[in-house]
């Protein structure tokens, strides 16, 4: 590949597009660009459809190809108040291309309101200074503040053109570790909409069909059943904000220690009070990115990685084992 193909950015219109203006279709494709920038795109003649520039209002029928010459095109994609910030991060494998991180819970990943510094973009942009000239710095997919565990950030455009590809292709595998409340009898498949919650807009629900909602689907099977609590490993399909917690909440298993979606803690009867205390000093969901495998942008070859659960979630396995067993024996 030379180094101006590395510089492209390409899709083809996807069918379901079809008589949609490409200004549109690029916005739906590429959302982590905004759209004044893909304005200044067309006007600067980086965008190209079948090889030719097209006007922004310019209708597609699917198929097309786009092509997005970005080697003039980035100045600024890094929210200029985003600081380099000297904080450590866990890196478990980096390359030219890619740097896969194991993130702690409590790490915010993006700067936004309320944290503006302190987070792993912050971290990442000291780490890897050339981050600045990639869309969001590189990072393609999130965990929520208070889920530990593992994701990639893409360190040149042409990997985070491939990666996020596969992302939207569902080719990632991503596969958690959650504690839930309840004694799940089998593993299965939730196939639910989820969006903006309607009212509390800082949360996400399960919307129904014809709504703003997004498709969302997660998988899940029964690792270890305790008293009154559930290990489950989750694979998710689609990776909508806060899918896995919302999902579980929707099918009344919700994540343990889970401050949104969980409600109120559920004690199992007959506990002792020193249980009753350590699974109540849990305070943040119990959830855990635990393996993640992609196709390599440069090798074109599956790579994978997988971490495991971090020590407050590893003390919390041994608390319900311990309460399963003492109540075993009785």
């Amino acid at each position: 590949m030379t180094e101006q193909q590395k510089n492209i950015m390409t899709l083809n219109v996807p069918v379901e597009l079809a008589g949609k203006r490409i200004d549109q279709v690029i916005a739906h494709c590429l959302s982590d660009y905004s759209r004044s920038r893909i304005q200044q795109w067309f006007k600067s003649n980086h965008i190209f459809l079948d090889g030719q520039n097209p006007k922004p209002k310019e209708k597609v029928w699917g198929g097309e190809l786009i092509e997005i010459h970005l080697q003039d095109a980035m100045a600024d994609v890094v929210d200029e108040r985003w600081d380099p910030q000297e904080i450590p991060l866990n890196i478990i494998y980096e390359d030219e291309s890619v740097i896969v991180i194991n993130k702690p819970a409590g790490l915010v990943v993006h700067p936004g309101a309320g944290n503006m510094d302190g987070t792993m973009v912050n971290a990442l942009l000291h780490h890897a200074p050339e981050l600045a000239q990639i869309p969001r710095a590189g990072v393609i997919h999130r965990l929520d503040k208070d889920t530990s565990g593992i994701l990639v950030v893409t360190r040149t455009l042409s990997s985070h053109n491939k990666l996020t590809q596969q992302l939207q292709a569902r080719e990632f595998n991503r596969e958690y570790q959650a504690f839930v409340l309840g004694v799940m009898t089998a593993g299965g498949t939730i196939d639910e909409p989820i969006g903006r919650h309607p009212t509390h807009r800082t949360r996400m629900a399960v919307l129904k069909h014809g709504s703003t909602a997004k498709e969302a689907i997660t998988h899940y099977r029964v690792e270890q059943r305790y008293r009154a609590h559930t290990l489950v490993n989750v694979k998710l399909e689609t990776g909508r904000t806060h899918q896995i917690r919302v999902h579980m909440a929707y099918i009344k298993y919700p994540i343990v220690g889970d401050p949104v979606y969980a409600g109120r803690s559920r004690i199992p009867p007959n506990s002792s009070q020193e249980f009753i205390d350590k699974l109540r000093e849990f305070r943040r969901q119990a959830l855990h990115a635990r393996t993640l495998g992609f196709i390599h942008p440069e090798t074109d070859e599956y790579v994978e990685w997988t971490v495991e659960m971090p020590k407050d979630m590893q003390d919390l396995r041994v608390l319900l084992e311990e309460d399963q067993k003492s109540h075993d024996e009785q």
